[in-house]
């Protein structure tokens, strides 16, 4: 029975393997990277053969051999007697013994050598860097290909040795071939001379670790520092390579020792002993006596040299070497005409729709169907059109199984009905719609606006369900729900006709996929057909991940319309953590922000430390194919160049890349973070600055996010640095500085601004010269300019701002609202820093929180300002007229209820046409009739409360199909919305407007 039960596990386990090296085999044809999976997979299994055999084969010959020169008379002693039963025990097992031990060491051997596919394919394929190890003369490649597998080889070498050295220990004990008690020798001839072997090999190999580790200082902490210090340069290489040939003295003495007989045999434990006593006095004693009495007291002059090799090779890993550094003052010069001028360049960059926030107005305005979803943290990109490129928060139509009612799912529905979403979503970034909602420009099913035709379909996701059964049945029915046809209230089916998934009509595909998803009904149902396709595995960031295994991923791909179709972009980078005295730093910890604290969709990057980083490979997903395109955007980088060795035409040239993905691409996010946390100290470039450390910076607390208590994040926006072209703005990613803290202090004053161009412009195939140039703003360390924090501080503390922002939120009144502060935005400004803040009102609770654009906050020069529109409030700040103050040229035009900054404002659909006026009512006498009026609050809750109830009339209609109901519900939620702002406005700006009738109490 129990044989029975093994063999069935075995073939169970056995048929998973195949169906799933199958399965991925016609994952990775479909997509044209079978070779990757190839070169992987036969890397992993010959590792794993290597590994397996080495371990296994080992400790099998040292029992065979330990068995084999037993003695046959073993000397009589009272251990030997209790022994014997053990002995005797094992005995009638010691054929099953002898080779399941082995071979259970094998396997695992072989499982952890094979997780080395990347160390060894690195090591054989390695390419040179073309720099010089200041220390040793040895080029980086060595220590990033060559010194890793080594090492390894070294490390696994050692294990091998130690384990067959235990199981010839047992095995001699055992037999009597080792003795500890009882008259006579402790060991016989044939068990000295395999134990002395073993040992020799041991110390042989201990020998080469120590040379190793002279090496290994070079990518190692010493302190303060990564790399050799000065104490490890004259003691500890010095040191280590004296203890290696001790090592290597020791194994040749037990080499004699094996061989020779007589007092001989004896010097190899002398040999061991003086090696214990040389690694602690040569290797710690003496490492420990230099750096207390020569270098610590002189250590500003001693470890100067390698405190600058740390620093040049920290700005060179982390591509800090061409940074542009200017001085800035931070202080506004040519007064209020100067400014002006400047901000009327500037505001049609400054964003004032933050991408992280406006997330629930999408799904009110472009949700369409409850089985549809945004995600909960939008992107920002640029398109061109109308004669001008418009940065624009942007978003994908997903589908969302979540959203069907609990009757509705079902097999069919969730992986043959419900299976794409539809449509690319866009709004204007700094320009709002009625009621603060964003002015979309690039909106509704099927999609309609400036960016053309395209294909609107998304098969492949960020939340894609797992998988999907595409292609209509060979009868020609359509199965797959396209989307809700709200002119003639009918679903609109479709059937998939694309590229993308791989077939699965055949029997066999058939029987590998209903076990791979443990799916009867793959195998069963008559909608799986010839013409059928299966997609999984959609998720982009998963899609490149295993067709580029060598890459790490930025957090947040984002999509674009690229040539006629939704593509996703994704920034790849090669690290690694070897690169010779460059300052290792955690990716987890530098990417983590408040954003990757609060948003699922975006994410820091999984914790590994490296001191070295590219981001060589910009790559796309096609959503409606999932085609995976690898672009080499770094070739020059030595980590790339390797793997496309070993990959070879898998990364294509950049010169393939069309003009319209070219004006797509961005500077990535993730590897701004980690520029931007190393910058904070190695913006020092002298040794001797950046060993006393006072002008260490650091990234800023998020003001806005009091919860999270993280970092801020950067930010994209279209702005002009110091030296570009003054009637220009360049696409940014940027970021700020303020004094490094203390254990007793914070002074939250600016210290310094990052930004770098992001526009790589449209020319096929070469980006623009000035992108990726990193600028810095360092301000005087005297600077009282203050960062964010101080600027959030001083827009609570204003008290016409807090008692502005107390009646919009509705004071102690208890409506419901809620105010909510968009992303706080820093740029340089006519020699002055300009701060911009947007601010949401939450005009319903729960599940219905919808954030309408009310005010623009703006600190500059000392000044807030504080407005419906961003031209009001910076004229109140760069003129001085104080927050709220609506007099003037920019507040005239700019105080209304329905206030834009720029065209396509007006309707919350984004249709840029102006909004109904407000109604207007008599106002009755009070108290005729038991009859009064409402107050603004009460009006504005009333608005409030039709607007959820309109909300949650309008979603059951939809989830019962009713469009026309539908439709008449969006009509009363936008009606509701608007008299909730203009009753809004009333409150904000004190007027008295016409008092609408109360309904009389009876009884």
């Amino acid at each position: 029975m129990i044989p029975t039960l093994i063999a069935l596990a075995v073939l169970v386990v056995v048929v998973l393997i195949v169906d799933s090296i199958w399965t991925d085999a016609l994952w990775y044809g479909q997509l044209g990277y079978v070779s990757v999976y190839r070169t992987q997979l036969l890397t992993q299994i010959l590792l794993f053969i290597f590994g397996a055999l080495v371990m296994g084969g080992a400790v099998f010959a040292t029992l065979a051999v330990a068995y084999r020169s037993r003695p046959v008379y073993v000397p009589v002693a009272s251990e030997q007697s209790s022994i014997e039963r053990y002995r005797d025990a094992i005995e009638p097992l010691r054929r099953l013994i002898v080779l399941a031990v082995p071979a259970v060491l094998g396997l695992f051997a072989g499982s952890a050598v094979s997780q080395q596919w990347q160390t060894v394919l690195m090591w054989w394929n390695g390419t040179s860097f073309g720099q010089k190890d200041p220390q040793f003369g040895l080029d980086v490649g060595f220590f990033v290909f060559t010194l890793p597998f080594v090492e390894f080889l070294v490390g696994f070498l050692t294990a091998v040795v130690i384990l067959s050295g235990i199981a010839a220990v047992v095995a001699h004990y055992l037999y009597g071939g080792l003795r500890i008690q009882g008259p006579g020798p402790r060991l016989t001839s044939a068990a000295r001379i395999h134990l002395f072997v073993l040992a020799a090999i041991f110390l042989f190999l201990r020998a080469v670790d120590y040379w190793l580790g002279r090496y290994d200082l070079a990518v190692s902490s010493s302190g303060r520092f990564t790399g050799l210090n000065y104490t490890g340069a004259h003691a500890t290489v010095t040191a280590r390579g004296i203890l290696a040939g001790i090592a290597l003295i020791v194994a040749a003495l037990f080499i004699v020792g094996a061989l020779v007989e007589g007092w001989w045999r004896m010097l190899p434990l002398y040999g061991v002993v003086g090696l214990i006593v040389s690694a602690i006095i040569i290797g710690g004693i003496v490492p420990a006596v230099v750096q207390k009495f020569q270098v610590t007291p002189s250590a500003q002059t001693l470890e100067r040299p390698y405190f600058q090799r740390n620093i040049d090779a920290t700005r060179a890993a982390y591509g800090l070497d061409g940074i542009d550094v200017q001085q800035y003052t931070g202080q506004p010069s040519g007064g209020a005409p100067a400014a002006t001028k400047a901000a009327d360049i500037a505001k049609p960059g400054i964003r004032l729709f933050d991408p992280s926030v406006v997330s629930d107005a999408f799904k009110q305005q472009q949700q369409i169907g409850q089985y549809y979803q945004f995600a909960d943290s939008l992107d920002v990109d640029r398109y061109a059109f109308d004669g001008a490129s418009h940065d624009s928060v942007v978003a994908v139509r997903e589908l969302n199984l979540d959203g069907l009612g609990s009757d509705q799912r079902n097999w069919v529905n969730d992986h043959i009905v419900f299976t794409h979403g539809i449509g690319l979503v866009a709004a204007y970034g700094n320009e709002k719609g009625s009621n603060g909602n964003p002015s979309f420009y690039e909106r509704n099913i099927p999609p309609s606006g400036p960016i053309g035709a395209f294909q609107p379909r998304v098969y492949f996701g960020e939340n894609s369900p797992d998988y999907s059964i595409v292609g209509g049945p060979s009868n020609g029915s359509q199965r797959e729900l396209d989307y809700p046809n709200t002119s003639n209230l009918r679903q609109q089916n479709y059937a998939y006709q694309g590229d993308g998934g791989v077939a699965v009509g055949s029997a066999v595909n058939k029987l590998l996929y209903a076990i791979k998803f443990r799916e009867q009904n793959i195998l069963l149902s008559d909608a799986v057909t010839d013409q059928s396709k299966i997609m999984y595995d959609r998720s982009p960031r998963e899609r490149v991940e295993k067709v580029a295994p060598y890459l790490t991923l930025d957090g947040d791909p984002f999509p674009s319309v690229v040539d006629g179709k939704i593509v996703w972009i994704l920034d790849g980078y090669t690290t690694t953590n070897q690169y010779p005295y460059s300052q290792d730093t955690s990716l987890r910890d530098v990417t983590a922000d408040s954003l990757t604290q609060t948003k699922s969709s975006v994410v820091a990057l999984d914790a590994q430390d490296i001191n070295y980083i590219r981001n060589s490979v910009k790559a796309t997903v096609d959503a409606f194919t999932g085609a995976v395109t690898l672009y080499a955007w770094d070739p020059q980088d030595p980590v790339l160049r390797t793997w496309m060795k070993i990959f070879p035409s898998t990364v294509k040239p950049m010169t393939d890349m069309s003009g319209s993905l070219m004006s797509h691409v961005r500077y990535p996010e993730d590897l701004f973070k980690v520029q931007r946390t190393v910058l904070g100290r190695y913006h020092v470039t002298d040794a001797n600055a950046f060993f006393g450390g006072q002008d260490f910076w650091q990234v800023p607390a998020d003001p806005t996010d009091n919860e999270a208590a993280a970092l801020q994040p950067p930010f994209y926006l279209s702005l002009q640095m110091p030296g570009q072209d003054p009637n220009t703005r360049a696409f940014s990613l940027t970021s700020t500085f303020i004094p490094q803290s203390s254990a007793t202090s914070t002074r939250n004053v600016l210290t310094g601004f990052l930004a770098v161009d992001s526009d790589a412009g449209s020319q096929a195939g070469r980006p623009r010269g000035d992108y990726g140039r990193l600028r810095l703003l360092q301000l005087p360390k005297d600077t009282t300019v203050p960062a964010p924090g101080q600027v959030q501080a001083n827009f609570s503390g204003d008290s016409v701002v807090s008692n502005q922002l107390n009646i919009l939120a509705g004071g102690r009144t208890g409506s419901g609202s809620k105010l909510e502060y968009g992303n706080l935005l820093t740029l340089p400004l006519a020699g002055g820093l300009l701060y911009v803040e947007p601010i949401y009102l939450r005009s319903s609770v729960g599940s219905t929180s919808v954030p309408l654009l009310q005010k623009v906050l703006v600190w500059y020069g000392n000044s807030v300002g504080y407005a419906d529109g961003l031209d009001c409030a910076l004229d109140q700040a760069i003129n001085n007229r104080g927050a709220g103050n609506t007099s003037g040229d920019a507040c005239a035009k700019d105080t209304g209820a329905n206030a834009t900054t720029g065209p396509g404002a007006g309707n919350g659909d984004g249709t840029g046409t102006a909004p109904n006026p407000p109604s207007t009512t008599t106002s009755p006498t009070t108290g005729t009739g038991g009859q009064g009026t409402l107050t603004d609050q009460q009006q504005l809750q009333q608005a409030l409360d039709q607007a959820n109830q309109a909300y949650e009339a309008g979603q059951a209609a939809l989830k019962q199909g009713d469009f026309a109901e539908y439709g008449k519900q969006q009509q009363k939620l936008a009606d509701a919305l608007r008299r909730a702002r203009d009753a809004e406005a009333r409150l904000a700006s004190g007027a008295r407007p016409a008092a609408t009738p109360r309904p009389s109490s009876t009884g």
